[in-house]
């Protein structure tokens, strides 16, 4: 398939133009103007890139804050918020195998429903990402505290927030010195992760359950009605932003029609299943109360309440790992969403520079990292992830619109791998999920996350408001 060059594509405020890349797709590989991308990563690869990009903080530090607002129901907040994920995997596969382009969501909505869609959600992802990383380096924080309480070295937690920013400028200059170390630090970290969850989870199943231990007391499943549970699952949402970051290597994936999906799909429900399981056993071990109670690092005292203080050392440091994992790949994810919107021309190209000696985009990290370690010094947990999930699932819900637009054009050029089943169902199910969740989030959040639409809406008008983005490939 060979991608399409629109006739007028305009220019910004400073006359620069998008600068739109021809490519052109075969089984082996995708080639374009200076790059070939080969179709190396398989199914394997694909669920590994979901699922390592999902598992991470939100499995430490949200247990404790959700069974507070909804008890042991907070399990059925995490499985809504699986079901939302999966209804949004289904169209983005089918928009990443007709598109597969750096910039995934951004990509999808700026050519299907045009430049203002395209700029309000690209430089809202480039805030919702910069939330998200702000949320994991708090948590980290805690978890950094904790774990060197485990070794008997006690701090306060006044020195939370400082440690945050040290490791937050760590993190930025590690992805500015090149993205191989940067993903071969994430690599090893989510292998890790995963064998430790592994353990502790199916250790606290079983002695719930009774089969290794006495069973524990059954607790009111729902303790605060039925409300609660949705707003926890606009709360824990954050948890899965990063499904929808397999449809970044469509261009590198071998069979994209079949493997994509199952990736996507498959990584949603994985995750899932890995956090309902955990909010069983944490609300098993203690009761929603005394859960919540425990705070951000609740997951400590659940791992010593099933393993001693080998479970709880296990706990900690994969609460480090993770906070750690979901940081570093915000960070990463945070200046290639500024990247691809400069390179479209809606902010200014310098925001796209390559540094000649790493060869990555120093200056996009540079702007994600500054307003990160701003928010992080905020401290305020909650509301940076809640602003992070309304931000998203605005990019969500539009995702499923643009794929409705297109398939009812139906343009020349579009002409995907794979076809999403239950059309037009399936998508619209997902879009109005998607916008609903968002109705059940703190004010405080909507607020916030309202403002930086209509501030990005504006940029657009002065900055961008006659580039053409609509159909460009």
């Amino acid at each position: 398939m060979v991608s399409e060059e629109p006739t007028d594509v305009g220019a910004n405020l400073e006359g620069e133009a998008p600068d739109v890349e021809r490519s052109v797709e075969t089984d082996e590989a995708t080639y374009t103007d200076d790059s070939e991308l080969e179709r190396t990563i398989g199914l394997t690869g694909g669920l590994a890139i979901g699922v390592g990009t999902m598992i991470g903080a939100g499995i430490f530090v949200f247990p404790g804050l959700a069974a507070g607002r909804a008890g042991p129901a907070a399990a059925g907040s995490f499985a809504l918020g699986g079901v939302v994920a999966l209804l949004v995997a289904l169209p983005a596969s089918e928009l990443a195998t007709a598109m597969p382009k750096s910039g995934g969501g951004y990509y999808f909505i700026s050519r299907g429903l045009g430049t203002l869609a395209g700029a309000v959600v690209g430089l809202s992802l480039w805030f919702g990402l910069v939330f998200a990383a702000a949320f994991y380096l708090v948590g980290f924080g805690f978890y950094a505290v904790d774990t060197l309480a485990e070794l008997g070295i006690v701090l306060g937690p006044e020195l939370v927030i400082p440690i945050a920013l040290v490791f937050g400028v760590g993190f930025t200059l590690l992805n500015v010195t090149g993205t191989e170390n940067a993903a071969k630090l994430q690599n090893g970290v989510v292998a890790l992760l995963l064998s430790i969850l592994a353990v502790v989870l199916l250790w606290g199943t079983l002695d719930a359950l009774g089969l290794i231990g006495r069973p524990s007391t059954p607790e009111r499943f729902m303790p605060f009605g039925p409300f609660p549970v949705l707003t926890t699952a606009a709360l824990v949402f954050t948890s899965y932003l990063g499904f929808a970051q397999v449809a970044t290597v469509a261009g590198e994936m071998k069979r994209p029609g079949r493997n994509l999906p199952l990736a996507m799909v498959g990584s949603v429900l994985v995750v899932t299943v890995l956090y309902v399981t955990t909010i069983f056993v944490a609300t098993s071990a203690f009761g929603s109360e005394r859960l919540a109670s425990l705070g951000e690092t609740a997951m400590v005292d659940v791992g010593r309440h099933y393993l001693g203080s080998a479970g709880a050392l296990a706990i900690v440091f994969g609460g480090l790992l993770a906070t750690m994992s979901s940081a570093n790949a915000s960070i990463l994810s945070t200046s290639r969403a500024i990247y691809a919107v400069s390179k479209d021309a809606l902010l200014p190209r310098w925001a796209c520079r390559i540094n000649l000696k790493y060869g990555t985009p120093h200056v996009a990290l540079g702007m994600a990292g500054g307003p990160i370690l701003v928010l992080v010094a905020t401290g305020r947990v909650e509301v940076l992830a809640e602003v992070a999930s309304f931000l998203h699932l605005v990019l969500y819900g539009l995702i499923c619109v643009a794929l409705v637009v297109l398939r009812r054009d139906e343009p020349e050029w579009y002409d995907p791998d794979f076809r999403t089943p239950g059309y037009p169902v399936v998508p619209a199910l997902g879009a109005v999920a998607s916008f609903a969740l968002i109705g059940f989030m703190q004010t405080a959040s909507q607020v916030i996350g309202l403002g930086l639409m209509l501030a990005a809406a504006g940029w657009y008008f002065y900055y961008a408001r006659d580039v053409n983005l609509r159909g460009a490939l």
